[in-house]
């Protein structure tokens, strides 16, 4: 059996393969995080309008669209939402396993713009030292924020 599908694959070459790889993986969108922090070392946090009431407070968090670099995704994200602009520093967690979708997280620093939040998502948004987070924040963001995360 296993040479039969051998010899179609070696048949269907181009297009077809990927059509037939997308039929039999999974599909996924990817969440892109951003460990902002500024010249001080604070971070840079959301209270996120969508998120459940008792844990709206986040890093940036937005999805990636379709051919955007996952670093660009968190410049593009924390522009819409703050006003501000950052350089995406170094890879912090990479993670499948939730359903249909994959966790990335980058450093980044905050290098200008003025804060100026998008209030049909975000309702405020604090710039807060690591050592004093706000209640009702995300855990996971939490070990994002303090290196207790692999990637």
């Amino acid at each position: 059996m296993k040479k039969i599908i051998a010899k179609l694959w070696r048949i269907i070459r181009g297009p077809m393969q990927w059509r037939v790889l997308w039929l039999a993986h999974a599909k996924f969108m990817v969440g892109v995080t951003g460990v902002i922090r500024d010249d001080q070392g604070r971070v840079l946090l959301l209270k996120h309008r969508m998120w459940p009431p008792e844990r709206p407070w986040g890093l940036p968090t937005g999805y990636a669209v379709k051919g955007e670099e996952f670093p660009l995704t968190i410049v593009r994200e924390v522009r819409e939402e703050t006003g501000l602009e950052v350089k995406p520093g170094r890879l912090v967690q990479l993670t499948s396993g939730y359903k249909l979708r994959v966790e990335v997280a980058y450093e980044a620093v905050c290098t200008g713009g003025t804060l100026k939040i998008d209030t049909f998502e975000i309702l405020e948004a604090q710039w807060c030292s690591p050592d004093s987070l706000p209640d009702g924040m995300q855990e996971s963001h939490r070990a994002l924020i303090h290196g207790t995360t692999t990637p």
